[in-house]
């Protein structure tokens, strides 16, 4: 007889929808996340009832964990034996768990991620504190379900004499829910269990009155009360665990950082690697050695510094930056009443003191049940006593046991248990004494049985008994709490200072746009001659700057460029800087205005820009502080036919000059201009005529004595007092600087401010470069057109004119 195929024709969607929502249901239930009441895992609960079960208790020798790994396999928990033992393993490791529930001999890891030794080679029993979860559970305190081959029975929850959800935490994942419950003082908790039984209304903010908050194993310091109490409300908050640390003084004016705990679930060896690697990286250059001097005696980690550095600033900037200080975030959610539960404070302690009544209920249940079965056989062994020359006799008249018990309970109205126990007693019970000793056991069962009836009946009573035994394992195993509680979350600030050792170097940077910072022993060598840079380049700045300082280039294409003094290239006072565009992405054709080196951004001054279109624009100095700057940054927002020809850094000025191609110059006060962001795109500084182009700006301060020198493209230049040009207004022509001439008049290349002994470099359009001493040319009106320097027929016309700053002699 062949034998018919049968299938179903099911959408995937749906029979994958049914399996996944099935296997959910067993992640949620059955695997990841603890239960309200006993706060355990399942795999962490059979671990615990399989050692119990054997005998595998505090009071008795240590056991082969194999061992106990086989039992949980072999008989509640069929898995693979790896995952057992971690998780056995997991439960005595007292970094991780505030009352370690299991015991271990050898090797069961380290902070530092070790892992255990094999299972066969460690040994393990329950701990004292276990005892407490699994007592009563023989008294039918809690339901027992088939294992998973019916061979044998298993709890669904143990009777948990403690509050272990909140004492040991838990941490898991399942489908679709994730739990962390932070370990607490066993003290606290129970205080909190007692005070809500005494107040089931109690709230949050009482309740944190005895229990303040999580008590790590690892100790450190907690702070955020304000997250700890939004948690205890609602089930999720934050707060920030930071490691104890201490600055201790050293020999030769040095210090070091000596940290003694840690946070919480932190692994020490990739903690003090990180660390390690900031001032191997050298993003941290105040740390000359790291080392860990953990021992048995405890944890002990030694940061050494280098001489002369802020350690307080040493250690924030590892808080921010390592594993120093991590952040906590509650997500409190339990298997409570077969669902997976956000829980709060409250519920928490709700759900564990029901589950105590339960517990308490059923015991005192199957104690006065077995209590009255023994008054029962008291009563009878008692009243045989009596009549003991009868019950002999109905005994002897007997032919066995079975017809002695039938003739005992139909003479004297004995019940089968009592007819039992006469039948089955030895004739050295038959002796004097022990009618007396049965006489005693009966008032004290009397007494056990009223007790127990009055805790079944009265509410009250019943939570006395539940009050008492809380009291006596606080008594027996409270500990110190180890983490220190801090109120608000500390800000952490770090300065620069802190990370870049302080260090003077010559920073430089040219027109073409090679930037580099040179070493003062590099510059010195060279006694400041053979400067690296192409023939037809200028330094645009040269300055002894410190590593600590910051820099801004400011370019044509009305960006800026933040650069920290540090992290520009260090090269050689003999070798080519490294060009802009590789250290930020620049425009086509964009080029570098000006450079300006900066302490800080809190001076009360302003950058004024300008552009070739004439506008002007005033930004805050304390704008151009930027955190990000791997790209250069908008100053000035301009039009695509525009560019920016000027940037200055303002702080007495307060005129500023424009100088424009067809020789207009207008001065006007800077406090026209208004003060805006770094995004904007200015307002109109000069009125131009068409085809005409601002060439230059210069920042007037009246209180010094100022020239103004012009040079135009046919290689003639003039001197003028800056008392030609008067306070005007902005936006307007302004007057004209040149005599103006019908044929191939002059066109301004440049209007120079020159107060000294300064040099004016011309340079034409065939690489012809000449030098002008300012103090060699006349001052003349504003309608002269100066004295030819350069003959625009065989040295070409004139195309660059800048001031070279000279060096006086020392």
């Amino acid at each position: 007889m062949t034998q018919t195929e049968r299938y179903q024709d099911l959408p995937l969607e749906e029979v994958i929808g049914d399996r996944f929502g099935r296997y959910s249901k067993y992640i949620i239930q059955d695997r990841a996340l603890p239960d309200a009441r006993d706060g355990l895992k399942p795999v962490q609960r059979r671990i615990l009832y399989a050692m119990y079960k054997e005998g595998n208790t505090n009071d008795k020798a240590f056991r082969k964990s194999a061992k106990t790994v086989g039992n949980v396999i072999g008989n509640y928990h069929p898995h693979g034996d790896s995952s057992v033992y971690e998780a056995m393993v997991r439960l005595s490791q007292d970094w991780k768990i505030r009352h370690m529930l299991v015991e271990m001999h050898g090797n069961n890891g380290s902070m530092d991620g070790d892992s255990p030794a094999a299972m066969r080679y460690t040994e393990a029993r329950l701990s004292a504190i276990s005892s407490e979860l699994l007592r009563d559970i023989d008294k039918r305190t809690v339901e027992f379900i088939p294992n998973f081959d019916d061979s044998d029975m298993e709890p669904t929850v143990l009777p948990s004499r403690f509050p272990n959800l909140l004492v040991n935490g838990s941490t898991g994942i399942s489908a679709g829910y994730a739990t962390d419950i932070p370990p607490h003082a066993l003290h606290e908790v129970l205080d909190a269990v007692l005070m809500r039984m005494d107040n089931p209304k109690a709230t949050v903010d009482e309740l944190m009155t005895v229990m303040h908050g999580p008590d790590f194993p690892t100790g450190g310091i907690i702070q955020g009360v304000d997250g700890i109490k939004k948690a205890y409300e609602t089930g999720k908050g934050k707060i920030i665990v930071r490691s104890r640390a201490a600055i201790e003084p050293l020999k030769g004016g040095k210090e070091q950082i000596v940290i003694t705990e840690i946070p919480f679930e932190v692994n020490k060896a990739s903690m003090i690697k990180k660390i390690d690697d900031h001032r191997f990286d050298r993003k941290l250059e105040g740390i000359s050695e790291v080392r860990d001097e953990s021992d048995r005696s405890g944890l002990r980690i030694v940061i050494e510094l280098k001489k002369d550095v802020d350690a307080n600033g040493i250690l924030n900037y590892l808080y921010k930056n390592t594993d120093l200080q991590v952040s906590y975030n509650f997500n409190m959610v339990a298997i409570y009443n077969r669902r997976p539960t956000m829980m709060t404070l409250p519920t928490m302690l709700d759900a564990y003191i029901d589950h105590q009544k339960e517990i308490v209920t059923k015991r005192s249940e199957f104690d006065l049940q077995k209590a009255n079965d023994r008054m029962h056989i008291v009563e009878g062994l008692i009243k045989a006593l009596s009549i003991l020359d009868k019950v002999i006799k109905t005994i002897r008249a007997s032919k066995d046991k079975r017809d002695a018990k039938n003739n005992l309970i139909a003479s004297y109205a004995f019940s089968e248990a009592q007819a039992e126990a006469i039948v089955s007693l030895q004739l050295y019970r038959l002796t004097n004494t022990d009618i007396t000793e049965l006489k005693a056991e009966a008032e004290s069962l009397k007494k056990l049985i009223a007790e127990l009836t009055g805790i079944l009946t009265s509410a009250t009573k019943l939570k006395n008994v539940i009050k008492k035994e809380l009291a006596n394992v606080r008594k027996q195993f409270a500990e110190p709490r180890r983490s220190s509680i801090e109120e608000k979350i500390q800000e952490i600030t770090i300065t620069r200072e802190v990370m870049i050792p302080s260090e003077e170097v010559v920073v430089t940077v040219t027109k073409e746009g090679y930037v580099k910072r040179t070493s003062t022993r590099s510059h010195a060598a060279s006694n400041g001659q053979d400067f690296a840079m192409k023939e037809t380049d200028h330094l645009l700045f040269e300055g002894n700057l410190n590593t600590q300082n910051t820099i801004l280039l400011f370019t044509t294409a009305g960006n800026f460029v933040y650069q920290p003094v540090n992290e520009l290239p260090d090269i050689k006072w003999k070798d080519l800087g490294q060009h802009l565009s590789s250290i930020v992405q620049l425009e086509p054709n964009e080029s570098i205005l000006a450079a300006y080196p900066f302490e800080n951004f809190e001076d009360d001054a302003y950058i004024l820009t300008v552009s070739k279109n004439g506008l002007v624009k005033r930004s805050a100095l304390k704008d151009y502080h930027v955190q990000r700057y791997s790209r250069a940054i908008k100053t000035m927002n301009l039009k695509k036919d525009d560019a920016m020809i000027f940037a200055g850094v303002m702080k007495k000025e307060t005129e500023l000059f424009i100088g424009t191609n067809q020789a207009y110059g207008v001065r006007f006060p800077i406090e026209e201009i208004p003060v805006t962001g770094l995004r904007t795109a200015g307002v109109k500084g000069v009125n131009l005529k068409d085809g005409d182009e601002v060439v230059s700006a210069i920042l007037i301060n009246p209180d010094e004595k100022q020239d103004l020198i012009l040079v135009t493209h046919r290689g003639a230049a003039k001197k003028m007092k800056l008392q030609e040009f008067e306070v005007g207004s902005r936006a307007k022509r302004g007057v004209v600087m040149l005599r103006e001439l019908k044929s191939n008049p002059h066109r301004v290349v440049a209007v120079i401010a020159a107060a000294g002994k300064e040099e004016v470099l011309l340079e034409t359009a065939k690489g012809i470069r000449t030098n002008l001493a300012a103090n060699n040319l006349k001052t003349v009106d504003r309608y002269s057109n100066g004295s030819f320097i350069l003959d625009e027929g065989s040295d070409g016309k004139v195309i660059v004119a800048y001031r070279i700053e000279t060096k006086t002699e020392e």
